[in-house]
């Protein structure tokens, strides 16, 4: 597919979406996970779905959705407000968010199905030209734009306050949305709030290692051209390749996930990749979904953010001389460590630091969304024909992390998991040379292995 793919949209004015039914006005601390100073921006999703015969207006039918899914998730309806300490509560005061209509002369099938898309500033309303949305303060909390496209299908973006809730929580609130424009009254799975089973305890202690706020001291870099021009690639894992890699896992790590295997593969490659300092100490970061992991049981319809992100630190060196399995151990143990102790450590750190966000220097942040739910929801005109994040990246800043996102081909084919990079340019031709030396030395163990 071209990415540089362009076209230009036509929008109706941009208007306020408010709860169908009155709702509570109490206002709504968010917890102390929630309320971290690097969440304070807005995360972004795409759901494209191709032609249906039997298409309805789907602009009509989302936005009747959107306003009786409100009644339910009243506090995207409210504002952000500041208090003590810059301590976040939601002021639900339905106001409402905002919707755009929009149609746009491009087909379904022209759209690369992987982030980055090409003219996302045309599929998602620029918010912050809207009078008063600047930052997240005293603005509305969710946009939602639905452009109708020339093949007959349509293309759904959300852009949301991440202190408001996670990926997952965003998935759950569409999932919602998708069985009220079906006929529904209600969401199969009722919103929980409880925000205050993640708030710091009394008193905060940290009583766990959190490499993730280990401020990293800077060695020379080697890279002959470190400023180069920054560049994207996706790259591509499909179940022969994950096999191949598997490979190269020594005996006593093979119950290791897809995802800690690639992170391991992605974090050595992409560090060899930079030419860096060899005393230079890098880290990975990666994001844990605690829902599954706390004893205490979070509720299911909570839609608050619920991750945190333990890292791992290595030198250069010991990272880029060891085989695979030194870094895939480190991410194993790291991953196995985060346990409600831990959660409740990671809150009370951050709050202990003033909400400070975890340190990024020297850092690759990657977060595992193959599961994401956004492939599934059905508005009434079947599955997306892609249902993910907007951009590549987890952080604003190029090249500091990106997601892991399951792709889901055609024809039957079976479905890969692509991983989006951002790096210079000369760093992505030794990424990718590396990348594939991996994959030739994985498939030579596995031929030798088969005699």
């Amino acid at each position: 597919m071209d990415r540089k793919l362009f076209f230009q949209v036509r929008r109706q004015p941009p208007e306020l979406i408010i709860p169908a039914k009155p709702t509570p006005t109490v206002p709504k601390p968010l917890s102390d996970l929630d309320d971290r100073e690097g969440l304070r921006y807005k995360l972004s999703g795409v759901q494209i779905y191709g032609q249906n015969s039997c298409m309805k207006n789907p602009v009509k039918v989302i936005r009747e959705a959107l306003a009786k899914t409100l009644v339910f998730y009243y506090p995207f309806a409210g504002r952000l407000r500041e208090g003590p300490d810059r301590k976040l509560t939601v002021d639900c005061t339905g106001e409402g968010v905002v919707f755009v209509a929009a149609e746009a002369d491009v087909r379904a099938e022209e759209f690369p199905l992987y982030p980055p898309f090409p003219c996302m500033d045309q599929l998602l309303y620029d918010h912050d030209h809207l009078h008063g949305s600047q930052g997240i303060l005293n603005s509305p909390l969710m946009f939602v734009q639905v452009t109708r496209l020339s093949c007959g299908g349509f293309i759904l973006a959300i852009k949301f306050t991440h202190n408001m809730c996670d990926a997952f929580g965003m998935s759950q609130f569409l999932t919602a949305m998708g069985v009220i424009a079906r006929g529904r009254t209600s969401p199969s799975v009722l919103p929980i709030w409880k925000r205050e089973l993640l708030n710091v305890r009394n008193p905060p202690k940290a009583t766990c290692t959190h490499h993730e706020f280990t401020q990293l001291a800077t060695k020379s870099t080697t890279d002959p051209n470190p400023d180069s021009e920054m560049v994207y690639r996706s790259f591509f894992f499909n179940s022969t390749n994950i096999s191949v890699l598997r490979n190269l896992v020594p005996q006593h790590l093979t119950k290791c996930s897809t995802f800690d295997l690639l992170a391991a593969c992605i974090w050595r490659n992409r560090t060899i990749a930079l030419a860096l300092h060899p005393e230079q100490k890098v880290r990975l970061v990666f994001a844990v979904n605690a829902r599954s992991r706390l004893k205490s049981s979070i509720p299911v319809g909570y839609y608050g953010n619920a991750f945190v992100l333990p890292g791992v630190i290595s030198t250069v060196k010991d990272l880029c001389k060891n085989p695979i399995g030194y870094a895939l151990e480190l991410v194993m143990n790291a991953k196995a460590n985060v346990t409600e102790e831990y959660l409740r450590s990671f809150i009370d750190i951050t709050v202990m630091k003033g909400r400070a966000p975890i340190s990024t220097e020297w850092t690759y942040i990657v977060d595992d969304l193959t599961q994401l739910g956004l492939w599934d929801t059905n508005y009434g005109w079947g599955k997306p024909i892609y249902g993910g994040m907007a951009y590549s990246e987890v952080d604003p800043t190029p090249g500091t992390g990106n997601f892991f996102l399951r792709i889901r081909k055609k024809d039957g084919d079976e479905d890969e998991i692509v991983a989006p990079m951002c790096l210079p340019a000369g760093a992505m031709e030794r990424f990718e040379k590396e990348l594939q030396k991996l994959l030739v030395y994985g498939n030579y163990i596995k031929i030798l292995s088969a005699l």
